[in-house]
């Protein structure tokens, strides 16, 4: 795997990514995320641009809308309309406490994102990071009544960051 990352002159190069590259990578993840999220320049470094390859995955933004659509579903929102051979068709339920309320009420922004993360071709990746992040904070408004952020408002800005 190659990757672009800027030189010591400003430049971008391409780099071949070493196993171990990924492998870190894969390690930091969540700090990773976070970086990405908050702006940071994939070719900034070989992690980063690995963790932005890995996010811009088709495979990983269907598993993210997969998710998405597994919340809506297990909180009795209505399900994205998906075609029967898509892998979204059989999400199984969730195991994890989930604030209904905050969901219906940001459940249309929720919908919008996962449409988006299926649409084709490429993403920014800052968008999906911020997904991911919404997803893996459990102390989030997802799944916490105390949490101090907004779960529209969180959607709404990834949903803004998905749309280039």
């Amino acid at each position: 795997m190659h990757v672009l990352l800027h030189d010591d002159q400003g430049r971008l190069t391409l780099r071949r990514l070493w196993p171990w590259q990924r492998l870190l990578a894969h390690a930091a993840a969540a700090r990773l995320d976070h970086a990405l999220a908050e702006g940071a320049s994939p070719e900034e470094s070989a992690s980063l641009a690995t963790r932005a390859a890995r996010l811009t995955s088709t495979e990983f933004r269907r598993d993210l809308a997969a998710s998405l659509r597994r919340i809506l579903v297990t909180t009795g929102e209505p399900a994205l309309p998906v075609a029967a051979s898509s892998p979204l068709g059989a999400a199984r339920p969730l195991r994890v406490p989930l604030r209904s309320t905050r969901i219906h009420q940001s459940a249309p922004l929720l919908a919008e994102l996962a449409s988006r993360l299926l649409e084709p071709g490429p993403v920014p990746v800052r968008g999906v990071a911020m997904v991911t992040e919404m997803l893996a904070d459990g102390a989030g408004p997802l799944y916490r009544d105390a949490a101090r952020d907004d779960l529209a408002v969180l959607a709404g800005r990834a949903a803004h960051a998905l749309a280039w």
